[in-house]
């Protein structure tokens, strides 16, 4: 009798410190986002108890804005169930905002369109964290997340085979073959995958957009010309105390693997194109 035993391929993750961070003065970062979630705290819908919470930011966003989101989830054999929930937008500017705070019923989010450093950024994550630690005092988080996106765009989308390494580009690479009539003949292209690392999870999406669209209108604002975007998305759904100095050492860690991974998929072509002064627009 022969014994045959199917050997299930191990997912290898990414693990290992990643390469020394270069500054890169016109990189074509458009979003970083951070967020936290944790269980529903009911007195985050009252403006009253909002309002020490609003106090401690307001000399960095001292714009508020309020706003109602209603949900609707269907189950099976039963009517809808339909609700309501607000979260606060406190904002530096009133039009043209580069850094916003959302504080929800069960999360808190940091995101900019001004990114300078990694320092900067979580040095206002651990003061959000902290204030909220401080007014709400969270049991525990359930979820924390960190996304990058960058997008590529004027002369820069020209370039892209240049700047983005073969097998991200995928069917967008050059060839000589036959297929380089879909290349360009391609109009929008996304891919997604998902990367196992020794901090979290991963969810990578990258692609040509066309002009105009946008596949997550809340982080990724339409523009007039096609596009090249990639957005790199990365959580853990681990529970854990509700520690601000904790978190953002979690965050830390992840800017660092997220960096370690878009430096695999770009090229060294990459560093210098945004590296140094170019009509990129």
């Amino acid at each position: 009798m022969v014994e045959v035993i199917f050997m299930l391929d191990k997912t290898i993750p990414l693990t290992g410190e990643g390469p020394a961070e270069v500054p890169l003065p016109y990189a074509p970062l458009v979003r970083v986002i951070a967020q936290v979630r944790f269980p529903p705290i009911l007195s985050i819908n009252t403006a009253e108890k909002v309002a020490n919470f609003q106090e401690s930011l307001r000399s960095d966003y001292p714009h508020l804005e309020k706003d109602h989101i209603r949900s609707i989830e269907f189950g099976p054999a039963s009517e809808p169930n339909i609700s309501d929930a607000i979260i606060w937008r406190f904002a530096d500017r009133s039009d043209s905002l580069r850094w916003r705070v959302s504080l929800g019923l069960d999360f808190v989010a940091l995101e900019t369109s001004n990114y300078d450093s990694r320092t900067d950024f979580h040095r206002r994550f651990l003061e959000v964290l902290s204030d909220v630690e401080t007014c709400f005092n969270p049991a525990e988080t359930q979820r924390i997340g960190l996304r990058y996106i960058d997008r590529i765009n004027g002369n820069g989308v020209s370039k892209v085979s240049d700047l983005i390494q073969p097998g991200v580009l995928g069917i967008l690479h050059p060839d000589e073959g036959p297929q380089d009539l879909l290349r360009r003949a391609t109009v929008n292209s996304m891919t997604q995958a998902q990367f196992e690392a020794e901090e979290g999870t991963i969810q990578g999406r990258w692609g040509k957009m066309p002009a105009n669209t946008t596949f997550d209108p809340d982080a990724l604002q339409p523009i007039s010309e096609a596009s090249w975007v990639l957005d790199l998305d990365m959580y853990s759904t681990n529970s854990l105390p509700f520690k601000s100095k904790d978190l953002v050492e979690t965050t830390m860690a992840f800017s660092a693997r997220i960096y370690s991974v878009f430096r695999l998929m770009v090229t060294d072509e990459f560093i210098r194109f945004y590296g140094t002064r170019h009509e990129h627009v």
